[in-house]
This record gives C-alpha cells, structure tokens and sequence, in this order.
C-alpha cells in the first residue's frame, strides 16, 4: 500500500479557517520541493459538478499535483483502491475541506509524486455523497490491469458514508505556484 511515505512535503504551509470541527493540522516536516523540470499538473476539484479533472493523471516522480478548488466544499483524500471513501491509513494525504462559495479558491493543496505507484484520491463530503457518485482520481494508474479508475468508482458506489482523514497532512495549501487560474 502507498502511504504517506509516497509523497514529500512541499513549502510552508498557511492554513486558515478551512478546517472543519475535528480536523487538526500537522505543520510539514523534511521539506522537499519539485524538481526544476518537474511538470506541474493541474486538478480541480468540483468541476462541472462532483468530479476531478482531470479524473486520471500519468506523473513523473517529482512533479506537482495542484489541487484548486471550486464551489461549494471538496477535498482531497487517500485511499486504497480496495477500499474507495476511507482513508489508506492514519497518516493519508488530506487536503482538509476548502469551503469555497464562488469561483476558484485562493488556496490550493499540493503534493510532489515520490514514485510511480497507482495513488487513488477521493472527495470525502458526506452532503451529496462526492465520492459514492463519482468524485475520485488516481495519479499512476497500472493501465494493464484490473484497478482502473473505472472499477473504483463502481466499488464506492457501493460504500456507506465516506470518512475523512483525522488531520490535514501529506501536502500544503498556499497560493497556486503559477497564480491563480493558471
């Protein structure tokens, strides 16, 4: 299983007032930023609805995952392709929800891929059910063999109610790298 290990930690962090009741932050430690040829690749999170786009993204280690967030609530979780809506563990990259009542938030979470195993992220809002209807990713998916992106979105269909990482960690939330909308 890909951990939290899996990813480095990237700039300083600023968190605001993002997190809901319950969620703690965990400041990053062993800073380690994206290569100068690492490409940049750009999520958003609530497009057109409850999904990632892109949906499925193929990254070199040490190239950014940029998550922007539009309307209403999304996050960013880590799970297991066996087990969609819940956490791999205790210490899943989590971006926290990013309350956003118009346009593009200001803030963006961000992680560097450490290697080039299949990473599988999730929506963890409970109103709607994000990720029961659809709203998942993965960075590095195996495309010759069975864990598509399309069997884990038929496996959380069939999951209760999603659950959130206990913390926000595995990533930072500061202004996009190239601006906003970029």
């Amino acid at each position: 299983m890909v951990g939290f290990t899996s990813f480095a930690l990237i700039g300083a962090a600023a968190i605001a007032s993002a997190m809901p009741t319950g969620t703690t932050y965990t400041p990053p430690t062993g800073i380690i930023s994206a290569g100068p040829n690492a490409a940049t690749h750009r999520v958003i999170a609530g497009f057109n609805g409850l999904r990632f786009e892109p949906e499925n993204i193929v990254a070199e280690v040490g190239d950014l995952v940029e998550v922007h967030f539009n309307p209403m609530n999304h996050s960013f979780a880590q799970s297991s392709f066996a087990e969609p809506c819940k956490p791999i563990n205790d210490n899943a990259i989590f971006s926290g929800f990013m309350p956003t009542p118009n346009g593009e938030n200001p803030n963006v979470f961000s992680i560097v891929v450490q290697d080039k195993q299949p990473l599988w992220f999730y929506c963890s809002q409970t109103k709607g059910d994000h990720c029961q209807t659809g709203m998942s990713m993965v960075v590095n998916q195996n495309f010759n063999g069975a864990a598509t992106l399309s069997a884990y979105k038929a496996k959380a269909a069939l999951t209760g109610t999603s659950i959130s990482p206990p913390r926000v960690q595995g990533g930072v939330i500061a202004p996009p790298k190239n601006g906003p909308g970029l």
